[in-house]
């Protein structure tokens, strides 16, 4: 039985590991193949936890070709938007064209908003701003090509409501939804589609470290995940402290498929209810 995504063609970024890696793989058990992009290198202003590598990049390629798809991955960064064009079209080449976008890259960094550096403000927007406008950018002649298509941006909770600790980050979170709702308008005409998604804490890397555990346990000098658990808790409504990043991918399926097919400009939350709290 075909999949939701058979014969299509889809773009994530930052799919070495985490949010993007689920994507890619979601996308490609239903069908899809995948370009994937990742800049595995480190960012001098995150420095709470790892950013992926080469090798873990190599591990997603290894999982998509587990399930008899094909892949082309590329090291690129979303702040190159000239690397980034030019790794797209090359699996566009190879692959024969581009159905679905899936602008996932981003970081996070932590601190209170008068606190942040000039480096940390520029380095979080370029990423998680620029870098969505960038990914938008080189796919949509390729998509206008095909003759229709999605893309999905990943926002946040931040995207929808403040935040402390991550001004910037929720500056760029928004703002993500103000250039997706201006997309949508002006690629309808094209029948291409453009929403984003909104998660709460997701189970990856970038909640998984001592810097966001210190925000959900700020008097404690040795925070661990245990110690933070309650503030986890009670971000959400549901009784979860954070959502898996399959979650996220069966919604990031769901926009990009043709059972979406009429749905555009919307900021889909899977948050466990965390915007009504």
């Amino acid at each position: 039985m075909a999949g939701r995504m058979a014969g299509k063609v889809a773009f994530v970024t930052g799919a070495a590991r985490g949010q993007g890696r689920a994507h890619a793989l979601r996308l490609a058990q239903e069908g899809a193949d995948i370009i994937a992009v990742d800049a595995c290198a480190p960012i001098d202003t995150v420095d709470k936890y790892p950013l992926a590598t080469p090798a873990d990049l190599d591990e997603t390629v290894a999982a998509v070709e587990g399930l008899d798809r094909r892949i082309v991955a590329s090291v690129a960064d979303v702040r190159d938007a000239d690397g980034l064009a030019a790794a797209l079209s090359a699996g566009v080449d190879q692959l024969g064209g581009l159905d679905t976008v899936v602008a996932n890259a981003g970081i996070a960094s932590y601190g209170m908003s008068w606190e942040l550096t000039e480096r940390q403000w520029q380095e979080m927007l370029d990423v998680n701003l620029t870098g969505v406008w960038h990914t938008a950018k080189a796919a949509v002649p390729h998509l206008i090509a095909r003759g229709a298509g999605s893309m999905v941006f990943t926002s946040s909770i931040g995207g929808l409501k403040g935040i402390m600790q991550v001004a910037h980050y929720v500056a760029a979170k928004h703002a993500i939804v103000g250039l997706m709702r201006t997309m949508a308008n002006e690629l309808a005409p094209h029948s291409i589609r453009v929403n984003t998604v909104h998660p709460t804490n997701v189970d990856t890397h970038m909640i998984q470290n001592p810097g966001t555990w210190g925000m959900f346990a700020p008097d404690d000098p040795e925070p661990t995940r245990e110690k933070a658990m309650p503030g986890f808790l009670s971000l959400n409504a549901l009784p979860v402290p954070w959502v898996d990043p399959v979650d996220i991918a069966n919604a990031v399926l769901f926009l990009s498929s043709d059972e979406a097919r009429y749905v555009t400009g919307v900021a889909l939350p899977v948050d466990a209810g965390a915007t009504i709290r």
